[in-house]
């Protein structure tokens, strides 16, 4: 007998669904009838906003330059000399060559090659130094003691 009362009970769910489907269809007819090109179209305000109706036109219009608009990264401004960096050496391969320059601040590290030396460089070494573009980043050079 429970068998017979759960098939009773998931036919009615079914009818049920159906009505209701059947209901919300209709309802979804109905508005689409009513409903007109204006209807359907939004605006975008000024603030970005959605709304009805259609923006002022002479609401907080702002005039742009089309030259002030600058895409991309800005152009670096020429200074008078070249930036000096300070920092220590933390590691260097004297077999190799080379090694890695922590910046002051300790938020860079930078790579040096022996080539780039004005002396012989050893980790701990305090040094001042430039900072060029390499082939694989950031390159350490014109490297002395720092004073």
């Amino acid at each position: 007998m429970a068998d017979s009362f759960s098939k009773r009970e998931k036919e009615k769910k079914k009818a049920q669904k159906k009505k209701e489907k059947a209901a919300r269809k209709e309802a979804r007819q109905n508005d689409e009838k009513g409903s007109t090109l204006d209807d359907m179209i939004a605006y975008v305000d000024a603030d970005g906003n959605i709304v009805d109706t259609p923006p002022d036109e002479q609401d907080k219009k702002e005039e742009i330059n089309a030259e002030d608009i600058v895409i991309g990264i800005p152009p670096k401004e020429e200074s008078d000399g070249p930036d000096i960096y300070e920092g220590m050496v933390t590691f260097f391969n004297d077999e190799k060559g080379y090694g890695f320059i922590k910046d002051k601040n300790g938020r860079d590290s930078y790579f040096v090659h022996i080539n780039n030396c004005s002396f012989d460089i050893k980790e701990g070494n305090k040094v001042s130094f430039e900072v060029e573009k390499g082939d694989k980043g950031l390159v350490a050079v014109r490297v002395s003691m720092a004073q």
